[in-house]
């Protein structure tokens, strides 16, 4: 019996920082005020049970299913799929919904694989289409491995749950260190590069108080809040999602920083071997900040930060946005400020659980 790669239902589509004026209510209040009414019985449990993807009667597993059993157990690729998996991702013009279709219209990467070129065709491309051939495959997966970087499959056990939910999860996502990090209840906490003493000050705080809760800090590995929250977490597991491949750490001074992550957390990333970060990458890195977790933290944004974009990819995905006020002289506190006004919850203490506290991710979905 065919069986599917599919998205979860559960993510929401919500319009959200378009560009209105001072004085618009903004869609995404519809969206967080939805959230608050059920976020006090919001049953994280059911909603990974919900998500799972079953094999449907197959006979075997397939690497054209969502391969997660109703109990949660993953089942695994061969060597050979997982190859046919990195090449199909890594050709031309295929995203991860576009191999997702691809694989449940072909049954399986290597026969999507043969089709691109006359796929291509018939689209009227001007130009052949790149496959990523197995020699270059081959050679990726060997220099993941010298760097002790494993190629985890979409539905995998080590795969995060939650990132598995986002419509556009990636298929493979490369992960270095511990691979137990990805299974705790996660926030991000993210913010300004050049933040204030003060904003790196609660950053750190509240990255310590979560992980002192059992909560993985998942950030950027950015300048600014993001590294001040990765460093107060080391201790207790932090993820660091990166924007470039694992052999180009960004920027070059933090390669001690995500060194010292591998201790108890862990680097991920989708890009490929070799690939240095460009502008674009950020926005695209940013959608995987927000899909690992239940929730986040913006601490210190300008108007048009790029925490604001995770925001946005948070909402759209159905997690929660939290977010540190600031003075209204401040330019830094401008994107925060008006993320609060837009109905995300105010944060100003990590330890509590009551008005103005962290997120607890066990009830926040």
């Amino acid at each position: 019996m065919a069986v599917r790669l599919c998205a979860s239902r559960r993510s929401q589509t919500v319009s959200v920082m378009a560009r209105n004026g001072p004085d618009t209510i903004h869609p995404a209040i519809c969206a967080t005020r939805r959230l608050r009414r059920y976020r006090g019985s919001f049953n994280c449990g059911k909603v990974a049970r919900d998500a799972d993807m079953k094999y449907a009667g197959a006979r075997s597993p397939s690497e054209a299913d969502h391969p997660v059993g109703e109990d949660g157990d993953g089942v695994r690729l061969s060597e050979e799929q997982r190859l046919d998996w990195l090449c199909l991702i890594r050709s031309d013009n295929v995203g991860p919904r576009t191999f997702r279709a691809l694989v449940n219209h072909y049954g399986g990467a290597r026969a999507a694989l043969a089709a691109l070129p006359a796929l291509a065709r018939r689209g009227g491309a001007s130009r052949a289409t790149r496959v990523h051939s197995r020699q270059d495959g081959e050679r990726e997966l060997k220099a993941a491995q010298a760097l002790g970087v494993a190629f985890v499959a979409l539905g995998e056990p080590e795969y995060p749950r939650r990132l598995q939910m986002i419509d556009d999860a990636p298929p493979l996502l490369a992960v270095r260190g511990k691979t137990a990090a990805l299974r705790l209840p996660a926030v991000a906490v993210v913010g300004a590069r050049n933040a204030s003493a003060a904003g790196l000050r609660f950053a750190e705080r509240l990255a310590r108080d979560l992980g002192a809760a059992g909560f993985a800090v998942v950030s950027g590995l950015a300048r600014g809040i993001d590294a001040a929250s990765h460093r107060a977490s080391l201790g207790s597991g932090t993820i660091a999602v990166l924007a470039g491949g694992h052999d180009h750490i960004y920027p070059r001074e933090h390669v001690e920083l995500a060194d010292a992550i591998l201790a108890q957390g862990a680097l991920v990333s989708e890009m490929p071997f070799g690939h240095e970060p460009r502008a674009r990458d950020f926005p695209r890195r940013n959608r995987l900040i927000s899909g690992l977790c239940a929730g986040i933290v913006v601490v210190e944004a300008a108007k048009r930060s790029g925490s604001l974009i995770t925001a946005r990819f948070a909402l759209e995905q159905g997690r929660e946005v939290f977010a540190v006020p600031g003075s209204p002289l401040d330019p830094r506190a401008e994107g925060t400020n008006d993320l609060i006004k837009q109905g995300a919850t105010l944060v100003t203490d990590g330890r509590r659980r009551d008005r103005g506290a962290a997120p607890d991710p066990r009830q926040a979905g």
